[in-house]
């Protein structure tokens, strides 16, 4: 195995026995009785994998393909049942919440107890006390018995303290979906200075736009085995297909009025436009008919002004094209109350004949952190006068003259 990588498996497996009765597991403990393999189950099969140092992977696939065994095994946190595994540097991981937090211990005592166990120096602990504390931001709960906190703040202390560690390695499950808003853009903030200082992240996550927005690879993972590994973008809309297109949201319905959480924005409503109509789907002459996409949201109106950004897909789930008003340049404006609406006009349509999805997002002013998403809120059906074939028609212009005389 390569001494170059920061992650090198190969045919990594990871079986667990599975059991008729009590019994049969009590003789298995005691006199060692193996089950068969139909008596297994297979949560990893054969998995190759190399991971270089400064890489940040994401990882995707459907609740039970292996994606948490995969990432348990690369913390040491469980054995593989064949197979081999090097993994050179520091980890720190996010797994499962709050987990090696002992919960009698008040938020001090986690800290130096789960630094300890991250490998930190009680000193390095000492000397970065307050930096855990001042982003954990839980306030006076930093000196209670963790078994009195909330869900949200498990995961700020846990965050913390994994992220002040200075690791070579950075394993993230799941994580940042427990904490709010705010919270939430601050620790992707902060993965993308450790991202920025070459650190090797593993991020799995639900959310596409998250993986494509701080992963350049992403791995697929279906029953245990890999099933796609390249280009994050690439990955994510060929996983995307595979979901079969969920039965899609009604962002064109006004959403509640009220306000939307603290550090965090919404959207609350999503319309496609023509000149004849409107509506969550609506018919597109291509090359012919003008097109308009508005996106109403609503923002804690103590940020910045955000990001709107939609992206289009086909029915295979490929992303077609995407428009983002950060990269256009464009500044939304929201009003007093953190409400806003921002339209984008396609003139003369250029996407071909056929169906096409519309997927909406609201992000932060610099459009790396998702707000929210509302995947495939729209359908556009076009249809087309001539026999073009292909995505899009592209603007040109023909260059004929008469064959010249032969001399």
């Amino acid at each position: 195995m390569s001494s170059d990588f920061a992650i090198d498996a190969s045919g990594l497996s990871k079986r667990y026995p599975l059991y008729n009765n009590p019994s049969d597991r009590l003789m298995s403990l005691l006199w060692g009785r193996k089950q068969t393999q139909d008596q297994s189950f297979w949560a990893l099969q054969d998995v190759n994998l190399q991971v270089a140092r400064g890489e940040v992977v994401g990882l995707v696939g459907r609740n039970g393909a292996g994606k948490s065994t995969l990432l348990q095994l690369l913390c040491g946190t469980i054995p593989s049942s064949s197979g081999q595994l090097r993994v050179q540097g520091r980890v720190a991981a996010l797994l499962e919440l709050g987990a090696g937090f002992n919960p009698d211990f008040t938020g001090i005592e986690n800290i130096f107890m789960n630094g300890a166990i991250l490998g930190m120096k009680r000193h390095e602990i000492e000397q970065r006390l307050d930096e855990i504390v001042e982003f954990a931001d839980i306030g006076d709960f930093i000196h209670k018995p963790v078994k009195t906190y909330s869900s949200g703040m498990y995961v700020r202390l846990a965050f913390a303290v994994a992220t002040s560690t200075d690791p070579d390695i950075l394993i993230i499950d799941e994580a940042l979906s427990v904490g709010d808003g705010a919270f939430a853009r601050k620790s992707f903030d902060r993965i993308m200075r450790l991202k920025e200082a070459g650190k090797t992240i593993f991020f799995c996550s639900h959310s596409m736009y998250q993986v494509e927005a701080l992963c350049a690879r992403a791995i697929w993972m279906e029953k245990g085995r890999v099933k796609m590994d390249g280009n994050a973008a690439d990955v994510t809309s060929a996983y995307a297909a595979s979901l079969n297109a969920p039965t899609t949201p009604t962002p064109e319905q006004e959403a509640a009025a009220a306000p939307a959480p603290s550090g965090t924005g919404r959207i609350i409503k999503a319309v496609a436009r023509t000149r004849t109509e409107q509506g969550s789907e609506v018919k597109v002459l291509s090359g012919k008919s003008d097109l308009t996409i508005d996106i109403s949201f609503e923002i804690d109106p103590h940020l910045p002004a955000p990001g709107v950004a939609i992206g289009i897909s086909d029915a295979n789930g490929t992303t077609v094209t995407s428009a983002i008003s950060v990269n256009d340049g464009v500044v939304v404006p929201v009003d007093a109350q953190g409400r806003g609406q921002a339209s984008i006009l396609f003139k003369k349509f250029s996407l071909l004949k056929g169906s096409y999805w519309v997927t909406c997002f609201l992000t932060s002013e610099d459009g790396l952190h998702p707000y929210d998403q509302v995947l495939h809120c729209l359908r556009l059906n076009v249809t087309q006068e001539g026999t073009e074939q292909g995505f899009v028609s592209l603007p040109r212009d023909w260059i004929t003259a008469a064959a010249p005389a032969d001399r």
